[in-house]
């Protein structure tokens, strides 16, 4: 097959170019449609915002020097609105100090190519970025069609993305949203114990960013944190958990292998560690942490 027509995965995609050099504009064109991409050409940061506003291309390669609204700035103004945010940009420039560099990756780019630019290699890193970005967008209707509130924070713990079930679910708490990508907004939240609120978090991503799964805080979900900040040991989850099914001392110290004296003194931790006086609190306890781990 040849490298340089599109497979499955970025059939149909479609690239805008934005470029102020009249020579650089049609060697993209030629190679990207060469390619089989459907392409799209701008000749300046404002034309290009035109563009978005008629069509949402896959990927943007767009240079970063231009007359009038720079590569950098032009970034800025597609990645503050949420219907463009999701593309993914690739500056292309003759500059190549660390400072720009930089510069291109603060202001929400996700790749930097030197120019001139060599075919085989703008192609490649073109291929992965809407790949990947397909990926995301799959994941994210999946969690859209799925009702899930989740949120993508990155290594600063500024917002990137969030799911529509998220802004309901706080305003209906009357937690305030309009600070939602200040760098500090979901730090902040994260530290407060909000009675409320239920935050777990689902684990980092490959690229450093992190996701929370947002709940209302329900009796189950009340439940699982009191537990889990019980700290009880394995031994004392085990006998809570035979508790919650009805089982008496002996018959718990017959299934654990163990004295019903162990069996009470485990109870008497756990009472403690959960806040509790009695075996039935303990056990509708234990059966509402239960049912919470299966949402």
């Amino acid at each position: 097959m040849n490298s340089n027509r599109q497979d499955s995965q970025t059939r149909d995609a479609v690239v805008l170019i934005v470029d102020d050099e009249p020579g650089s504009l049609r060697l993209l064109y030629d190679t990207l449609e060469k390619a089989g991409y459907t392409v799209l050409v701008a000749r300046d940061g404002a034309s290009a915002i035109l563009r978005l506003q008629h069509t949402s291309p896959d990927a943007i390669l767009l240079d970063a020097i231009m007359p009038g609204l720079s590569g950098f700035d032009t970034c800025r103004r597609i990645k503050t609105n949420p219907l463009w945010a999701h593309i993914p940009i690739l500056f292309m420039t003759g500059l190549s100090d660390t400072s720009d560099v930089l510069q291109g990756f603060d202001a929400g780019g996700v790749d930097y190519v030197i120019k001139p630019i060599r075919e085989v290699e703008i192609l490649a890193r073109l291929r992965a970025h809407i790949v990947s970005a397909r990926e995301i967008r799959l994941a994210h209707t999946a969690i859209d069609k799925a009702g899930l509130a989740i949120v993508r924070l990155d290594v600063h713990s500024q917002s990137v993305w969030c799911s529509p079930g998220v802004e309901p679910i706080l305003q209906r708490l009357e937690i305030g949203t309009d600070n939602m990508n200040d760098s500090t907004w979901w730090a902040n939240l994260l530290k407060e114990n909000t009675t409320n609120l239920c935050i777990r978090a689902l684990g980092d991503t490959t690229n450093g960013e992190t996701l929370l799964l947002i709940r209302p805080q329900t009796a189950s979900s009340k439940a699982r944190d009191r537990v889990s900040r019980a700290a009880l040991t394995p031994r004392e989850t085990e006998v809570l958990s035979w508790i919650a099914k009805g089982k008496t001392d002996r018959e718990i110290a017959d299934i654990l292998g163990i004295s019903p004296r162990t069996v009470n003194k485990h109870l008497e931790h756990t009472f403690t560690k959960l806040g509790v006086e009695t075996r039935t609190a303990a056990a509708a306890l234990a059966n509402q942490n239960f049912i919470s781990t299966q949402d």
